[in-house]
């Protein structure tokens, strides 16, 4: 079973994440922040992993210590999950369209973090979360997991759709890089022999 927890509590957060790779999308996502909670959903139903989130934070400051501890705390689950990645497919790729906007994801789950974000949100706020936590969620979820990951927005005017099309496209690309792959047995997926 590939399950992991992680706790993390800091001044300004205390969130709990529960992750099950092997899942069918199920998801219980509570952060006081709206939005974010329903991205983290979609993150879960299009990547099939099974998520829980438990957060608390300092929004009377703002969202972005909550929303970036969550990337954190995703991303450690993620890789703890993930074990030494034995049988692994390791690369996904998603190109997504939700009405207007088009965006692609690509990712190595290859334990060298690298976000290239070619992402513009062209409203500063989605209801009233402010849209550049979502390149702070990123960031902190590729640090974390140990993700090579490039998001790059093709099309796109309407921040709710681009957003959106950003967690969609990313979960598919978790997705298929985190599937074990039958013709790999428990082999490590890479030439060096660990990840």
């Amino acid at each position: 079973m590939r399950t992991s927890t992680i706790t993390r509590k800091t001044a300004e957060t205390d969130i709990t994440v529960e992750l099950q790779l092997d899942g069918t999308g199920t998801y219980d996502n509570q952060t006081g922040i709206g939005f974010f909670d329903h991205m983290l959903d979609q993150l879960a139903r299009h990547s099939l992993f099974d998520l829980t989130v438990r957060a608390q934070g300092d929004l009377h400051i703002d969202d972005h210590h909550t929303v970036e501890d969550t990337g954190i705390a995703l991303g450690q689950a993620l890789a703890q999950a993930l074990g030494d990645k034995r049988g692994i497919r390791r690369y996904g790729a998603c190109l997504l369209p939700m009405d207007d906007a088009l965006v692609r994801a690509a990712l190595d789950l290859s334990a060298r973090p690298f976000l290239i974000w070619n992402v513009t949100l062209p409203t500063p706020k989605i209801g009233t979360f402010d849209t550049e936590l979502v390149r702070e969620f990123f960031q902190a979820l590729s640090t974390h997991g140990g993700i090579t990951l490039h998001i790059d927005q093709i099309h796109g005017v309407n921040s709710h759709h681009i957003a959106e099309a950003t967690f969609k496209a990313v979960a598919r690309a978790l997705r298929d890089a985190a599937e074990p792959d039958p013709r790999k047995g428990d082999a490590i997926p890479s030439t060096k022999g660990a990840l």
